[in-house]
């Protein structure tokens, strides 16, 4: 399929800038699967449209503060690092740098980040990041495509640099949020479940709930299990083929536990619907094996990237929030729901001034 026949048009004012002022005050969406017809609701209401033995799954990553801003070493000028993902080489006991000004060996990190400005930042570049009582440096050690970078991060003191991180670091917004981040964001962007650190970006259909509308969800008789899929900056990732079946989604770390295969593994054999909390949880549901009717934990990576004609196995309902034009997240919704159907119901909330993507509104699909 090309690219171009999941694109739509999105006035600018229709992108969210902010969350909601109470989270769950989100408009609701409800499209069916079936029929294609549209429903609007708000989504302190999703309870109306879910059933008593229904598996709702939700995604408990949490989301650090991986943006780093700080300086060149020693000339000051302005550098911004945002971490992507720690290298398997952190924490062992490496060589301080060299240049360390204790000459001592210390515990150091390595991590796959993008770094601006890139052309100035090359192997061997030192820069610094103050602030907020912590120091944390960094060396560039290596360049890759599209601007990405090995960076070594150390502390002097020999304090955890993941505590310098949390001290110095912004939430990173999304980049079609055009504010600096606030110390709001590092709560608001945050689900209520959030538990296992590990994410760059948040499973933003979760945003929605509050443990009060979870309650009274399991109160109703849905139950609610969890996976762990740390979001990594490829879902920001631009499709840059013109066929959708050349994309690559990079791969992101995924755990399913024991417990919630049990659960999915009862759904399925009582014809229970499971309905995922956002694209995320739809892929690592999605990647799971099943033997015999039972579904396998896991705990690994997945680089699914599901696309229409894929055949849902474990998924039969989906939260989740407006995507990008010509996004994988919207091939995925549209493998779902039905390519028409989801470009129509998006016509739809286009008119009815829905608010797009993190902070925005949300859909039910069932």
């Amino acid at each position: 399929m090309d690219v171009s026949d999941f694109d739509f048009d999105l006035p600018d004012e229709l992108i969210a800038q902010d969350p909601p002022a109470e989270r769950g005050g989100s408009r609701l969406l409800v499209l069916s699967r079936e029929s294609g017809q549209v429903e609007d609701a708000r989504f302190a209401d999703i309870g109306r449209y879910l059933r008593p033995g229904d598996l709702l799954i939700v995604n408990n990553t949490r989301v650090f503060p991986a943006r780093l801003l700080g300086r060149r070493d020693p000339s000051g000028g302005e550098v911004e690092c945002l971490l992507i993902e720690k290298l398997p080489t952190s924490n062992a006991q490496l060589p301080t740098p060299e240049g360390h000004e204790d000459g001592t060996e210390g515990r150091s990190e390595e991590w796959q980040a993008l770094v601006h400005p890139g052309q100035k930042l090359k192997p061997g570049a030192r820069v610094v990041f103050e602030g907020s009582g912590a120091t944390l440096h960094g060396e560039v050690r290596a360049r890759h495509f599209h601007g990405r970078r090995t960076v070594r991060l150390w502390t002097e003191d020999g304090s955890p640099i993941q505590e310098a991180i949390d001290r110095l670091g912004h939430i990173p917004l999304p980049p079609y949020i055009r504010r600096d981040d606030r110390p709001s964001d590092r709560e608001r962007y945050q689900t209520v479940f959030a538990r296992e650190r590990g994410s760059v970006a948040a499973p933003t259909a979760g945003l929605h709930f509050t443990t009060g509308l979870l309650g009274d969800l399991q109160s109703r008789g849905v139950a609610v299990a969890e996976i762990t899929l740390h979001v990594g900056y490829g879902t920001f990732k631009p499709v840059r083929t013109d066929r959708v079946e050349e994309h690559v989604v990079d791969p992101e770390a995924v755990t399913v536990g024991a417990e919630t295969a049990d659960a999915l593994t009862a759904a399925l054999r009582e014809g229970r619907r499971v309905i995922a909390v956002g694209t995320t949880t739809t892929r690592a549901l999605e990647s799971l094996e099943i033997d015999d009717g039972r579904v396998l934990p896991v705990s690994g990576a997945t680089g699914l990237f599901i696309t229409p004609g894929h055949r849902f196995r474990i998924v039969s309902g989906l939260v989740t929030n407006f995507h990008l034009p010509r996004s994988s997240l919207l091939v995925l919704v549209a493998a779902f729901a039905g390519r028409e159907q989801v470009l129509a119901a998006y016509r739809h909330a286009v008119a009815a001034n829905y608010r797009f993507y993190s902070y925005g509104d949300a859909m039910l699909i069932v």
